[in-house]
């Protein structure tokens, strides 16, 4: 079940303050904390990987309504890999020594999508944003997350929901031309 009617999506970057940051887990089982790291680590490399794709699929052209909600993507894309970097530091574990393979896997992806055009974009957003609602979903469902950080999951999940409805319109429409 998603959580997009639950969240306001229009905010790309939500606003972060002192008390939002904390060490978490200390009184945590070893178990738990297993689950949380593993659940952590494969969001982060999963919004790297989604930040690179919509970085490379950004085209040259300045006045393209388009790009520009790539780079609306791109950015809160950016803002998910943030959120899970900085809930990895809280929880003392650190992000993944071969992260730059999901690094690769979105400069392939990006580029060889913007290299086939605008649809190739669109539904390779619709099937990245698709996965990362998927695994959103079963790490919420399967981890007991702390409160916190269970929102912060919900929130990120209810802005990919968003970005397929978004490109499912424009794959749909011929709002904006390629």
């Amino acid at each position: 079940m998603s959580n997009a009617d639950n969240y306001d999506i229009s905010i790309i970057r939500p606003q972060m303050r002192d008390e939002d940051f904390g060490i978490r887990g200390r009184d945590m089982t070893q178990e738990k904390l297993r689950a949380i790291r593993k659940g952590l680590l494969t969001l982060n490399t999963l919004e790297l990987t989604a930040s690179t794709i919509y970085r490379f699929q950004i085209g040259g052209d300045r006045d393209d309504e388009f790009n520009r909600f790539l780079i609306m993507a791109m950015c809160n894309e950016m803002t998910h890999y943030q959120d899970f970097q900085v809930k990895l530091y809280e929880y003392g574990f650190k992000p993944s020594k071969i992260r730059w393979v999901y690094w690769l896997a979105g400069l392939a992806l990006g580029r060889v999508s913007r290299l086939l055009g605008r649809n190739a974009i669109l539904k390779i957003g619709i099937w990245v944003e698709s996965k990362a609602v998927r695994h959103y979903g079963e790490l919420l469902n399967t981890i007991d997350w702390d409160d916190d950080t269970r929102k912060i999951i919900e929130k990120d999940q209810a802005d990919e929901d968003g970005h397929i409805a978004r490109w499912k319109h424009l794959l749909h429409s011929d709002e904006i031309e390629s």
